[in-house]
């Protein structure tokens, strides 16, 4: 009796072909094939083909991971205020600018009032706030250096002062609160 390799089938001793699936067990010569070779490169142990499995999974994870990391904005880019220099075209998206005039330190808190980012200087300072026309505009400045000059905040809707606050107090603070 010859097992076939591929199905495991018991022939006659004599058989070119098995019985059951017609796998060649003899060569052209009449020569018994050796059963115990594999004749294909896929017939690997299954416990292989795991492993090939689970590597191609953490290659692919590994490469989303990284495209997914490097497609994220900067901490940078994410904030919700820019600031100007004075040489951006202003757009109809972004109307608002505020401006914050002081010789001294000073330090504020601007933008839409839900999503406030503090910004901090000396003298005189321009900043883009990224709040679209119908939004609420909330502006706070603080005097940081105590000192005796004046701190101005104004509100620029489209280049055109829309409020604006002073003060000329030592530990002065003001605010501007701007509904379209």
């Amino acid at each position: 009796m010859v097992k076939c390799p591929r199905c495991g089938y018991e022939n006659s001793a004599t058989a070119t072909y098995c019985d059951n699936c017609a796998y060649l067990l003899t060569d052209h010569k009449g020569n018994r094939l050796n059963n115990n070779k594999r004749t294909s490169s896929w017939n690997m142990g299954v416990a292989k083909k795991i492993v090939i499995v689970l590597g191609i999974v953490v290659i692919a994870l590994l490469l989303f991971s990284f495209i997914y990391n490097n497609s994220q904005p900067s901490s940078e880019e994410a904030l919700n205020v820019i600031t100007d220099n004075g040489s951006l075209n202003h757009s109809d998206s972004y109307p608002y600018t505020a401006v914050v005039k002081y010789d001294g330190s000073w330090f504020s808190r601007m933008g839409d009032p839900n999503y406030l980012v503090d910004e901090a200087g000396t003298g005189q300072k321009r900043v883009l706030l990224d709040c679209a026309s119908w939004e609420r505009v909330h502006i706070m400045a603080q005097k940081e250096d105590a000192g005796e000059g004046n701190l101005t905040i104004q509100l620029l809707k489209n280049g055109n002062v829309v409020a604006q606050n002073s003060t000329t107090n030592a530990t002065g603070s003001i605010e501007i609160n701007y509904n379209y």
